[in-house]
């Protein structure tokens, strides 16, 4: 078998036994959890963001990083230092919202070696070069994402430093996926992130600065069987607010589960729950390599309002199925007041299983 097509083989194995690392009432410690969570089946570190001049306030780009740790099911005990007990992947992406073009890349090794690694004490996550580290105390943390790739064009040097404590999704970072207690992961955001850095196309670099969001998240079991896929938006909203909304979603598009957050600043985070949220698909575009129809322009419907969700490019679509086996939408968009249509907030939104049935 060729490399990549035997880690992702190894990724399908029946797992090895291990105690339920995600449990109700279990308390997020820091830095402690900004680390991996090697127990977990699946984790991933989610940065996504928009960037522009030094000085500008109108985005010229998206950028996404993500690092994922997968578990496999060969036994963390077992004698031979080459079992692939861990794999690490990661995706990065860059849209150029001038030329209306995705520039994205994709890794994947086992881990060990120094090839690839997830520490366990705090983030710090290296894959053949690419690097995601946090540095600071528990509540301040100061993020450096390094991302390069001669393939698709494209690097970016980026410091992404918070201004606000952590954002707990559900119940004190425990969020329920779907009807089963064990469909659930902890689950917790870094957002309104202040960003700074170098970004680099074609070997031609400049300097950017804009905002971003941080999810982490780590779960045995987060889609339920009769679940397709999801759809997920993270919105850094201009007055300082972050507005968290997802829902799983079955074949025929209705709504398995859903939920999401509001934090206002200075206030605590008011957590949704399922027939609190409803998203409404308003424009669609269709892929001319998948052919997946996305919509990407939605109405949502949540307890912070109904606003509308509207794609700023409409080809964010990413190709991974070389990592995650997966082809996915992911892309910048703005959040618009649903009456007078005012720009009030940026972020990105995700959606997957429209191409084929997500797996995890």
């Amino acid at each position: 078998m060729q490399r990549r097509p035997l880690l992702l083989a190894l990724a399908a194995l029946p797992l090895a036994s291990s105690a339920a690392t995600v449990q109700r009432g279990r308390a997020l410690a820091f830095p402690r959890d900004h680390g991996a969570h090697p127990d977990a089946r699946t984790e991933w570190w989610y940065a996504t963001g928009w960037l522009a001049a030094p000085g500008e306030n109108e985005p010229r780009f998206g950028f996404q990083v993500t690092f994922f740790r997968s578990r496999t099911g060969i036994a963390p005990d077992h004698p031979s230092r080459f079992a692939a007990t861990q794999l690490v992947f990661a995706h990065a992406a860059l849209t150029d919202l001038a030329a209306q073009r995705l520039r994205h890349d994709q890794r994947i090794a086992r881990a060990g070696f120094g090839i690839a690694e997830a520490a366990e004490d705090d983030t710090r996550i290296v894959l053949r070069g690419w690097r995601f580290e946090r540095s600071g105390n528990a509540d301040a943390s100061v993020y450096r994402a390094r991302i390069a790739s001669d393939a698709a064009g494209f690097a970016f040097d980026l410091e992404l430093a918070a201004t606000q404590a952590p954002l707990l999704q559900g119940d004190a970072g425990f969020s329920r996926k779907g009807p089963l207690p064990a469909q659930a992961s902890h689950y917790y955001s870094q957002p309104q992130l202040a960003v700074r850095g170098t970004l680099a196309r074609d070997g031609k670099p400049q300097p950017v600065q804009g905002r971003a969001w941080l999810d982490h998240e780590w779960s045995d079991e987060i889609l339920p069987a009769d679940a397709v896929g999801w759809d997920w938006l993270g919105i850094n909203l201009f007055d300082g607010s972050a507005l968290t909304a997802f829902r799983l979603r079955r074949a025929d598009g209705s709504t398995l589960w859903a939920g999401g957050s509001l934090r206002r600043p200075g206030e605590a985070a008011r957590a949704f729950a399922p027939e609190e949220v409803r998203f409404e698909p308003l424009a669609r575009w269709v892929s001319p390599a998948s052919r997946a129809d996305y919509p990407i322009e939605w109405r949502l419907t949540t307890p912070a309002g109904t606003q509308r969700v509207r794609a700023l490019a409409p080809d964010q679509e990413l190709d991974s199925r070389a990592s995650t086996g997966a082809i996915y939408w992911e892309g910048l968009s703005e959040l618009l007041a649903d009456g007078s249509g005012r720009r009030i907030g940026l972020g990105y939104l995700e959606m997957t299983g429209y191409a084929t049935r997500l797996r995890l």
